[in-house]
């Protein structure tokens, strides 16, 4: 489904980034895979079709993302997706929130992911094509107990999703976000016991989302399967909205 496009995709450590990142790959794309670190799966995979490169980058530092967008864009003349997936989580209530993590909180998932879309659209608006998905989460959709500074966060995703699609609409370039649910990934099951055990009664299909289910998502989003598809907040969450 992706055969020949080039993919941006950050958070490609773990969990849903690292799916996104193999399933792309599988379906025949030209990956780069940028996390800060845990990229050592790239060189134990096989693959038939696609390119995976891995990219340690901590999507804070502006200059090294600047630098990646434009080899990038040396290497293949052109940038077709941009799956920005990095993101940090909390779990605190409003008493206890530590502002010092909110503020890097809001570095990585909201500042970052701007930055990160600037620069690529700028090549996506040359080329007049292009899909960018964001990671939102249904928390920043509907809000959730204990989690104000995460939700914080994912709200600004959605708002900014929505804007961009706006803005990027006339040089044929769709922006979309995914908002899961309670995603299986290794870090959500460490705490999942401790403070989420009763969440799991609030899904009607009565377990977690798996990594590889968002990420069917997003191969979708960034194929020619979705190109009338733009400013769209899609839920993957078992039924947990309704």
């Amino acid at each position: 489904m992706l055969k020949g496009k080039v993919c941006i995709i950050t958070g490609a450590g773990a969990g849903i980034g690292k799916s996104t990142a193999l399933l792309f790959a599988k379906e025949g794309a030209i990956v780069y895979a940028l996390d800060i670190k845990g990229l050592e799966w790239v060189s134990e995979v096989g693959l038939d079709s696609g390119e995976l490169h891995p990219a340690e980058v901590d999507i804070c530092d502006f200059s090294a993302v600047k630098n990646l967008v434009m080899n990038v864009k040396k290497a293949h003349g052109h940038i077709d997706v941009l799956a920005n997936i990095a993101g940090l989580i909390s779990y605190e209530m409003m008493p206890m929130i530590n502002y010092d993590k909110f503020r890097t909180m809001l570095e990585v998932n909201v500042v970052g992911l701007i930055h990160l879309m600037s620069l690529v659209s700028r090549v996506m608006t040359r080329q007049q094509s292009g899909s960018i998905i964001n990671m939102a989460s249904m928390v920043g959709v509907k809000g959730s107990k204990g989690q104000l500074s995460y939700s914080a966060t994912k709200g600004a995703v959605i708002s900014a999703t929505k804007s961009a699609a706006k803005e990027l609409a006339e040089s044929k370039i769709r922006v979309n976000a995914i908002a899961p649910g309670m995603v299986g990934s290794e870090r959500f099951k460490s705490v999942l016991a401790e403070k989420f055990s009763q969440k799991i009664n609030d899904v009607p299909f009565g377990r977690l989302a798996e990594p590889e289910e968002v990420a069917q998502l997003c191969l979708f989003l960034a194929s020619d399967a979705s190109t009338y598809m733009t400013g769209q907040i899609i839920g993957v969450d078992g039924g947990a909205i309704i």
